[in-house]
């Protein structure tokens, strides 16, 4: 399908989601796996990626110029190398896996997740699952490979933040800047490997750019109305629908 050559229909939809990433960077968590399906269904799968991409690069910068203090960067660092990793091992693969294959296994991995968190919380036990090397391996591993396939690795990075008990800014500041910087590091990979960024692409998100400011500015409004322990409720239930998106 062209680019330009959408229903109104189908503009209402692209609009939508323009207004969903700008939430989902700026603390509304779910909000943006929901484009992912809605994009792949208008523009297929692989060029959908490419499309978005840029999106939620500018969307991260508004989510880091907001709460660009509250970072741990401490977590990150664990993070990174093995993010790259996984980037490389999408890239690899991408030509071979099946949009639909990977966002089932992605899902599985999420809810599985999810599950072990809620067990934490009947606990009430604060363990300390980031303090394991490997769980920052595997972590970084899964979500890098499912940044490159899919952008879609929000809900693994959720589950990860969320089971340091980070409190509410210092987990959005911190996964603002995770995704502002991989994301960038994945613009070349999309231009020069799989070519789904092109002038044309990057000319229609442009036209974008205004209806992610007012998604990050409603998402900034709606973060300050949770209090912590409501808002760690929602934050694992839009997880859990997010996880569904992805089947």
């Amino acid at each position: 399908m062209e680019l330009f050559s959408l229903s109104p229909f189908e503009w209402s939809l692209v609009i939508l989601c323009a207004m969903f990433v700008g939430m989902s960077k700026t603390g509304v968590m779910g909000a943006g796996l929901v484009v992912i399906p809605v994009l792949a269904g208008i523009f297929g799968g692989k060029l959908s990626t490419g499309f978005l991409l840029p999106m939620l690069s500018v969307a991260d910068i508004f989510g880091v110029r907001y709460y660009n203090r509250h970072a741990q960067w401490s977590y990150l660092v664990k993070l990174f190398p093995w993010t790259l990793a996984g980037i490389g091992l999408g890239v690899w693969f991408g030509d071979v896996i099946s949009d639909e294959q990977f966002k089932a296994a992605i899902g599985i991995i999420i809810l599985v997740c999810l599950a072990l968190l809620l067990w934490q919380d009947q606990r009430k036990a604060k363990i300390k699952i980031p303090d394991f090397w490997w769980i920052s391996a595997i972590t970084g591993i899964v979500g890098g490979f499912a940044t490159m396939i899919g952008n879609a690795a929000a809900p693994i990075m959720a589950i990860y933040l969320l089971s340091m008990r980070l409190p509410k800014n210092d987990y959005i500041g911190t996964a603002a800047w995770f995704f502002l910087i991989i994301n960038l590091l994945k613009i070349p990979l999309h231009v020069f490997i799989w070519h789904t960024i092109t002038w044309k692409t990057l000319t229609f998100n442009a036209t974008m750019i205004p209806l992610i400011a007012i998604g990050a500015v409603l998402g900034f409004r709606l973060v300050r109305i949770f209090p912590e322990r409501v808002y760690r409720i929602f934050l694992i239930v839009s997880t859990a629908i997010s996880a569904f998106f992805l089947f």
